[in-house]
């Protein structure tokens, strides 16, 4: 009886680490499995279409059918905020990220995916949700680690370097791809829209943030946040994606995309990250954000026969550097006015929100 006690102990402290190791991995097979398909001829308009119809599919029935008996009443000034939010956080943050994994890499998606804090910080600032005081040790550490971050960012960005390594392409396990094509034009331009695409989603999260304590139903949330996107995507797929032929999905590694994005991205992803939010806190999930620059610049050499180049590496250890900082001074400033020392308004909505971990399924 001991044995099995101690045993679902060990179980119980072990669950978290393995849960957020599958949901890097699982984050980075979809940018990787997306760019193989693009590499491929498939439209990521048309992509983004298909995943979100087939997410809001899945999300939309279960959520009106298991929070029937205890939705709050639905209204035409709510239902206009689900638009705004699947416009910032689905047709604009979406559009951004694919495009630019499909001109760059899913490791620098992976990497620039980690200025979300950074921004989401600097907006809370402007927005004056947050207030900066720099004598305290907290907001010296999240300051200072959002312009450690956007340094990596454009080290990263613009400055690629010499390769490391040999190149990959006798690898029998590699997707053909064209990305080792890349010019430096269009990693420079994929990097800029990424950033974009992390900009929208830090204005997202503010706005999710906001929605939900107006409507404090999650799974609704999300669910017509997913049903706008759809309709929104549509409509810029329909106007941007002028050949007829890139609607029609083969039953290959298209539609397995697809499949994955709808299923892994948008179901259980949220699902293990939520569980995982619960058992260890925020800033525990938000610790293995770094861990998916590592994973995606494996699989792209694995898998797309990617180059991995010396700005990469330095620019992804000077983000890292800053992320970490931002979420160390965010734990500090939480701990500070916990204890009661002064009155300065925390920025704690967007993390306990999720704003640092949602990623959407994201990067």
């Amino acid at each position: 009886m001991g044995w099995n006690l101690n045993l679902r102990k060990n179980a119980r402290v072990v669950m978290p680490y393995a849960g957020m190791m599958m949901v890097e991995f699982m984050d980075v097979g979809l940018t990787t499995l997306s760019k193989a398909a693009m590499s491929r001829g498939m439209s990521h308009y048309v992509f983004i279409v298909y995943s979100n119809a087939m997410a809001t599919l899945i999300l939309l029935p279960f959520s009106l059918l298991f929070t029937r008996s205890n939705r709050p009443p639905l209204t035409f000034s709510l239902l206009c905020r689900f638009f705004l939010l699947g416009l910032v956080g689905i047709t604009l943050m979406q559009n951004c990220i694919f495009t630019g994994i499909s001109l760059s890499s899913p490791t620098l998606g992976s990497a620039l995916g980690n200025l979300v804090p950074a921004f989401t910080f600097i907006l809370a600032v402007i927005s004056r949700v947050e207030k900066v005081d720099m004598r305290s040790r907290g907001s010296q550490l999240r300051v200072l680690g959002s312009l450690v971050l956007i340094t990596g960012a454009f080290i990263v960005t613009l400055y690629k370097g010499p390769s490391i390594g040999t190149t990959p392409s006798s690898n029998p396990s590699q997707i053909p791809t064209n990305s080792n094509s890349l010019t430096a034009s269009n990693w420079v331009l994929g990097g800029l829209i990424l950033s974009a695409g992390c900009l929208s989603l830090s204005i997202w999260h503010t706005l999710q943030a906001a929605t939900l304590k107006k409507y404090p139903a999650e799974m609704i949330v999300i669910s017509f946040n997913s049903f706008f996107g759809t309709i929104q995507c549509a409509v810029v797929a329909l106007i941007l994606e002028r050949n007829p032929a890139a609607w029609t999905l083969k039953p290959d590694l298209e539609l397995l995309s697809i499949f994955y994005s709808a299923v892994i991205g948008s179901v259980a992803t949220p699902c293990v990250m939520t569980w995982c939010i619960q058992e260890k806190g925020p800033v525990f999930v938000a610790m293995f954000k770094p861990l998916g620059i590592a994973i995606a610049a494996w699989m792209g050499v694995m898998f797309l026969g990617d180059t991995l180049y010396l700005g990469s590496i330095v620019g992804a250890i000077i983000i890292v550097i800053g992320f970490n900082g931002v979420i160390w001074g965010q734990s500090k400033e939480e701990r500070r006015i916990k204890e009661g020392n002064d009155g300065i308004q925390s920025s704690a909505v967007f993390i306990d929100k999720a704003p640092l971990l949602q990623n959407y399924r994201q990067l």
